[in-house]
């Protein structure tokens, strides 16, 4: 008997569970979703245009051997700072002396030849002028007096020759002296030694390709070349802002202006992508030396920007919101309001709204509408989406 009264009250138990978990049901499929709502805030937004760059120095100069021998002494070292003028390598100058021996004998012989041929010179004008205040008195015949005149005149012409010959040895000695003073390479201005390519002993050959022996550079200040996609090139222009971070200290941001845009494409022959880039130039001053030649930045480069603007996310705009014009939904806490804004910038997760609405205004979120990885911030009484709530809108960092 109690084993079947038992079993009754387990019966109906289970009927009154089942009884209540479908009144429970019917009352979730009746219930109305809530609203995804944000407000309009104040602060700041920016339009700005990514890229990839390298690092450079602003000026850096390859520095040779013009003339032949070997490397005898080499006066710096790598990453040495080095004043104009200052000493940087000596090559032997034993060929380069004797060159100009032989220059400065060759030019001595050349003036001796010069002096014996005006002494004879000076011989054949005067016979030829005697012969010639003779002529008319038939002092003389007239077979003599052009003989003379034909040595005068081939004497003279022979001491312009000379002369000449001269003028090409002077030249001769001065190169010499140019080589001879080439085995001494001087900085051509201030820097830092950021590569050395030969090593003392090193026999260099100057030929029509000249030998590299160091490298120096002004790493006082940098250049980045930020390439620029074909698709943002259009809206980029000098003067604009630039910002870029390291890989080494991505937390450290460095800022700039656009100096320039070049108007080539990147000559990429490496590399088998189809997509056409542009490098922007632009400087930055490096007193610490922190930044070195052919580090990666990552650049931005801001199109525009606005500060306190009213901003509210791209997931409340009826279309893409890349008009002037479009629509929002206000919420008043019972029914949407349909509402024609103007919008301004767009940074692709907050819109900048220029009229229209207020700030402190409830907006409704259209979820479809809202960018990948994105959430709503939940300034009001509205149920929050999964993913939690919006953050405040990005301002620099």
């Amino acid at each position: 008997m109690n084993s079947r009264r038992y079993l009754i009250f387990v019966i109906s138990g289970l009927i009154v569970a089942v009884f209540a978990g479908g009144i429970s049901f019917l009352n979730l499929a009746d219930a109305k979703p809530v609203p995804i709502t944000t407000k309009v805030t104040r602060g700041h937004i920016e339009e700005t245009v990514l890229a990839s760059g390298t690092l450079y120095a602003i000026k850096s100069v390859e520095i040779g051997a013009q003339v032949s021998g070997q490397l005898e002494h080499l006066h710096v070292s790598l990453g040495e700072q080095v004043a104009k003028g200052e000493l940087l390598a000596e090559i032997d100058p034993v060929l380069q002396q004797n060159s100009l021996k032989e220059a400065e004998a060759e030019r001595e012989n050349i003036q001796a030849e010069i002096l014996a041929k005006q002494a004879l010179l000076k011989q054949y004008r005067l016979n030829y002028e005697r012969l010639q205040q003779l002529l008319p008195v038939d002092g003389t015949n007239r077979a003599d007096f052009e003989s003379a005149e034909g040595q005068y005149q081939s004497t003279l012409a022979g001491c312009q020759a000379l002369q000449a010959q001269l003028k090409k040895a002077v030249i001769a000695v001065a190169t010499a002296k140019a080589n001879l003073a080439y085995t001494r390479i001087t900085a051509p201005m201030a820097g830092t030694v950021v590569s050395i390519e030969a090593e003392e002993g090193q026999t260099l050959v100057s030929s029509q390709a000249v030998s590299t022996i160091l490298t120096l550079a002004n790493l006082n200040q940098m250049t980045i070349k930020a390439q620029i996609s074909e698709a943002d090139v259009m809206k980029v222009k000098p003067g604009q802002n630039v910002e870029f971070t390291t890989l080494g200290d991505p937390e450290k941001r460095y800022r700039g202006t656009l100096r320039a845009i070049e108007p080539s494409p990147v000559d990429d022959s490496s590399s088998s992508s189809s997509a056409v880039y542009y490098n922007g130039l632009f400087d930055i001053a490096n007193a610490d030396h922190l930044l070195r030649v052919g580090m990666t930045a990552e650049v931005t480069i801001i199109l525009d920007q606005v500060e306190q603007a009213l901003l509210a996310p791209v997931g409340v705009l009826r279309d893409n919101g890349h008009h002037f014009e479009t629509m929002v939904d206000v919420f008043n806490g019972e029914r949407p309001e349909p509402r024609r804004v103007v919008i301004g910038l767009n940074d692709t997760v907050n819109v900048q709204i220029v009229s229209g609405v207020k700030e402190g205004e409830a907006l409704l979120v259209h979820a479809e509408s809202l960018p990948a990885n994105n959430s709503t911030d939940d300034n009001s009484d509205s149920m929050r989406p999964p993913g939690g709530p919006l953050g405040p809108p990005p301002g620099r960092p």
